[in-house]
């Protein structure tokens, strides 16, 4: 019975509903504290903004990713959680998704540091776009499966018509998109899906890539923390 119960408590995508929950109640925490539209509440939940993190708050580099801007922006990415999380959890388990989330995050907000040097940023979207890159590895490693080089097209088809639509709208930060994808595309191939791992080789370029891709971005925004 127990057993069971515990099986059926890993086979649910706890980890998509944790980051859901967390998101929503920092976004309520946001309305309550005078608006999530308000630069300086914005700038009290950890949003990314140079100057600050240059000034020793690293961890603005990671608190982006759960505060929003606007209602819209939390609908939009919220749902896209929701579903895109849970099919990514379920592919990659618990623990590798979290960390393509959270990592392809980063990323993309340290490449936002570097092209958007001046501006705020926020929103789970560097995520989002870190769960499509790692569909892209999918589709990369799994070529010869059907089923998953179909579901990943319709992923990495997805990640390009935003980056389009990016190009044609105001205020979108299309350089933190680009590298949450890369980031996620990097990452997926370094942890590989459960059973499965790439080649050794291409892990080790992957994660080479990654971390002086990563370090390299960071020299470039803060020089130096």
């Amino acid at each position: 019975m127990h057993s069971s119960g515990y099986r059926k408590l890993a086979n649910q995508p706890f980890v998509t509903y944790g980051l859901l929950g967390i998101t929503v109640l920092v976004y309520l925490l946001e309305t309550l504290a005078g608006g999530s539209t308000d630069t300086m509440v914005l700038l009290q939940f950890g949003a990314r903004y140079n100057l600050l993190i240059e000034a020793g708050q690293w961890w603005r580099l990671i608190t982006p990713i759960f505060v929003h801007i606007g209602l819209m922006h939390i609908v939009v990415n919220g749902v896209t959680l929701y579903y895109l999380g849970m099919l990514t959890e379920r592919i990659f388990g618990h623990w590798r998704f979290f960390v393509v989330y959270l990592l392809s995050g980063i990323t993309g907000n340290l490449a936002s540091a570097v092209f958007n040097s001046t501006g705020l940023a926020a929103g789970a979207s560097t995520s989002l776009f870190g769960l499509m890159g790692a569909f892209l590895m999918l589709y990369d490693t799994f070529r010869d499966d059907p089923q998953i080089t179909a579901l990943a097209k319709q992923f990495i088809l997805l990640a390009g018509l935003n980056l389009v639509m990016d190009l044609f709208m105001s205020g979108v930060d299309i350089w933190g998109h680009i590298g949450g994808f890369v980031g996620g595309f990097l990452i997926a191939t370094v942890l590989g899906v459960p059973r499965f791992t790439s080649s050794r080789v291409r892990q080790v370029i992957a994660a080479a890539v990654l971390v002086v891709a990563s370090g390299a971005m960071v020299w470039a925004a803060f020089g130096a923390f």
